[in-house]
């Protein structure tokens, strides 16, 4: 690939993922070149697609230092953490080592060569059980399992780095990232699939054997856990959102990522079913360690600060868009029923 002199370039770590795609393609569509920089352990070379890629981890800060010297981003994106809360009970030495020791190599990269912005990758998962929704940014930062904390303490480095070296950044808490491109060029493919929607839909189309759901005595109307389910579209256009911003010159700071609307674990299989036509076979069980209730976004502060709008966010296009995806990619192994998280938290 030729890059244009006049093309700013944006260092996409986590970009070959399933949310770091979906934001190269919006990056490439805004005028930006994304180079990936990814291990490939749980990403795709088939998902990247709009710029080069530096195969590298960030624990490798010889490698990471290189990639920032030859492509010289004008801002950085972070997509490359362990994001399973179940997994980060059972081996939180991993997520401390990955989520905090190579985001802080990053962030070290970055202010090298000259402070180049950040754009990060958090969660609702940093607020815990909150005491009112929908969530403010204000609102306490509680995280009720190592994956939250591992997300909260970046953040906290993130604010100190810009406070100490002025090294800015825009700390993008998502709440829960679903749906596909609705080009079908970028999708959802984890190994084992561990995230409602597309656990759902695979439960539908017979390549599940059943989905678990986790928990049905929460105070919520229907007893299952409730969350924001925002598409990973909208996700995307409000990362290139962020970076305009921040090259713009504007303030860092946590902004909520949501729709300010949340749906009940019943209410997201009831969707599947509704899209697709067909029944999605599922059984109640217990409810998972370190699961609030309910986590819905307040919105306002994205509005504000980076004029952003979900408008692929509607239950119903999550699923289809999803549900799309799914079938073009055919066959695959089918996970084990009790490997399922059928509470998402991104």
């Amino acid at each position: 690939m030729v890059r244009s002199t006049s093309q700013p370039t944006a260092l996409v770590a986590g970009g070959a993922g399933y949310i770091g795609s979906h934001a190269c393609k919006a990056l490439a569509a805004g005028g930006f070149l994304p180079v990936v920089y990814d291990t490939l352990s749980t990403g795709h070379r088939g998902l990247v697609r709009w710029g080069p890629l530096v195969e590298g981890d960030l624990l490798d800060v010889d490698t990471l230092a290189g990639a920032f010297a030859t492509h010289r981003p004008a801002v950085a994106l972070h997509f490359a953490a362990c994001t399973y809360v179940g997994e980060s009970f059972e081996d939180p030495a991993r997520y401390y080592a990955n989520n905090v020791v190579g985001a802080l190599h990053l962030l070290d990269a970055a202010r090298s060569e000259g402070n180049v912005p950040i754009v990060f990758s958090s969660t609702c998962a940093v607020y815990g059980e909150p005491g009112s929704v929908p969530i403010t940014e204000d609102a306490a930062l509680a995280p009720v399992n190592p994956y939250g904390r591992t997300k909260l303490a970046v953040e906290h480095a993130l604010a100190d780095y810009e406070s100490a070296y002025g090294l800015r950044s825009v700390r993008l808490r998502y709440f829960n990232a679903c749906g596909c491109d609705p080009d079908g060029e970028v999708g959802e493919s984890h190994e084992p699939e561990t995230h409602l929607v597309p656990r759902a839909i695979l439960a539908a189309m017979g390549r599940l054997d059943e989905i678990a759901i986790f928990g049905d005595d929460y105070p919520t109307p229907d007893g299952t856990a409730v969350r924001d389910y925002v598409h990973v579209t909208d996700l995307a256009d409000a990362h290139v959102a962020a970076v305009r911003h921040l090259l713009g010159g504007g303030d860092g700071g946590a902004v909520n990522l949501g729709t300010g609307r949340g749906f009940s674990v019943r209410e997201v299989v009831d969707a599947v079913e509704r899209v697709t036509g067909l029944p999605v076979p599922r059984r109640v069980v217990a409810r998972r360690q370190g699961d609030p209730a309910v986590l819905v976004a307040d919105g306002s502060r994205a509005r504000r600060l980076l004029g952003f709008k979900a408008v692929h966010s509607d239950i119903d296009t999550i699923v289809r868009t999803a549900h799309a995806w799914l079938a073009r990619e055919g066959p695959s192994p089918r996970p084990e029923a009790g490997a399922v998280d059928a509470i998402q938290t991104t």
